[in-house]
């Protein structure tokens, strides 16, 4: 007989009655509880690790080659890369002043610290009246944040250090920058030049993540509210389009007239500045006129800004600018801001959607338009450079300057605004900002630019009578 033989024959059919897998409601209720009590833990454990602070703390930096990063659109020094691997320490002074210390890794690199940063000037804050309406508040954190804020030091600054190394940077750096990307909260960067030809160019780039539990602490101490308030906000890309905005909560007009404003749609696009070095991150071509950006034939496309705070041109991203397709007029007001005792000015421009004929209202206001530099159109990147939003800082300018003028307290703001006065989401659209001066020749008449998604290119130029 084959051991086959012996085998018994097993009724599965039988065993299946037998085990009758039933689950009861308590087990259901059971596993229900062991789930949300983990993910009760696994919430508690990433809230812990995301928001953890002390008073020294390392923090990971992150360095891209010219490989890793071909769309780079900074002027990049011979030396560059030639001083990188880097570590990074953020050290509390107070409950608003930092160091950052960036640590050499070998012998040839020196130390930098960037002493007694002031933080609340950095950190989002919001001017005072705002808060008296949750939409104003909503926009001046949003804009705030999704800005970019680049605050740069001199080599000699009291706030700078250098030592060690081979000698290199001792003897030619010459300015050193940090930076809040416009991104998320917590997305910065440093940036370390020196001068080659007389030109400015970079030799060391890195980005890092704020710690978030400082900025937290920052941004309490800042605006006298809870963070959990804003913090999905901050932390995440929230569109609050449609948001109402009420202007006459930021300023009282005084007198308004219609200027005498001219726009040519055949004049040639100009570039100059950080425009001329962003070529590569313009994704599309036969860009040679205004009127090319309005055509809605052509397919516009920039890339896109990711973190931690550099384009990618395998993401692109594209534009809404038929919401301002057809220029109809500029008007000229004089106004009293809220929280200043000057008069100052504003210029409404007035758009026309080429789809739906809705007209939208882009507001510049609390400028001093005498004040602005006189300059040739060549050199506009030397005129008041502004992104939009309510009390934002603009987007390069010394530490020195941002100690004497908090963003808070300034009654610039910018929006863009539909005919029902609700915000536009001007990222989406691909607008970011406006540049304005004087004629070099004619102190009556305003150049203005508007600057596409990134300030990749000017996307605009009007000519404004004052008189």
């Amino acid at each position: 007989m084959s051991e086959r033989s012996v085998v018994p024959i097993i009724n599965t059919s039988s065993l299946i009655g037998k085990y009758n897998f039933r689950v009861t409601k308590k087990q259901i209720l059971f596993a229900t509880l062991i789930l949300f009590l983990g993910l009760i833990g696994a919430g508690g454990f990433w809230f812990t690790s995301r928001y953890k602070f002390s008073n020294q703390m390392p923090i990971k930096i992150k360095e891209l080659s010219t490989a890793e990063y071909p769309e780079n659109p900074a002027a990049l020094s011979k030396n560059f890369q030639r001083y990188s691997n880097r570590k990074l320490t953020i050290i509390k002074k107070d409950d608003t002043r930092f160091d950052f210390v960036l640590e050499p890794t070998n012998q040839k690199t020196a130390k930098i610290v960037i002493k007694n940063v002031e933080l609340n000037l950095l950190v989002p804050k919001v001017p005072a009246w705002t808060k008296k309406d949750p939409g104003l508040e909503v926009i001046a954190l949003t804009d705030r944040e999704w800005n970019r804020q680049q605050v740069s030091f001199p080599a000699n600054s009291a706030n700078i250090e250098i030592s060690g190394g081979d000698g290199f940077e001792k003897q030619n750096l010459v300015e050193i920058a940090l930076a809040n990307n416009c991104l998320n909260a917590g997305y910065w960067e440093v940036l370390l030049f020196t001068k080659e030809s007389t030109n400015k160019s970079l030799y060391y780039q890195g980005w890092f993540t704020f710690p978030m539990g400082h900025y937290k602490n920052v941004f309490e101490k800042n605006n006298n509210i809870s963070y959990w308030k804003h913090w999905w906000r901050l932390e995440h890309w929230q569109d609050p389009s449609g948001t109402v905005v009420n202007t006459d909560l930021l300023r009282k007009v005084v007198n308004e007239k219609e200027a005498n404003t001219k726009f040519s749609p055949n004049e040639k696009v100009i570039a100059a500045g950080e425009q001329s070095r962003k070529v590569r991150t313009t994704l599309t071509k036969n860009l040679a006129t205004w009127g090319d950006f309005y055509d809605n034939q052509n397919d516009i496309k920039f890339a896109s800004f990711i973190p931690p705070g550099f384009y990618d041109s395998q993401k692109p991203w594209g534009n809404e600018y038929w919401r301002v397709g057809k220029f109809e007029k500029a008007i000229l007001r004089n106004i009293k801001p809220v929280g200043s005792q000057r008069d100052l000015q504003e210029i409404e421009l007035l758009f026309s959607d080429t789809k739906t004929g809705e007209k939208n209202r882009f507001f510049i206001s609390g400028v001093n338009l005498k004040e602005l530099p006189k300059l040739p159109v060549s050199e506009y990147p030397k005129g008041l450079y502004m992104p939009m939003g309510i009390g934002v800082p603009p987007f390069y300018q010394s530490y020195e300057e941002l100690q004497k003028n908090h963003p808070d307290q300034s009654p610039y703001f910018s929006v863009l605004l539909d005919s029902n006065n609700k915000w536009i989401d001007h990222h989406r659209l691909a607008i970011d900002g406006s540049v304005m001066h004087l004629d070099k020749d004619n102190p009556n008449l305003l150049h203005l630019y508007l600057l596409s998604y990134e300030r990749n290119t000017l996307v605009t130029h009007l000519l404004i009578n004052l008189e």
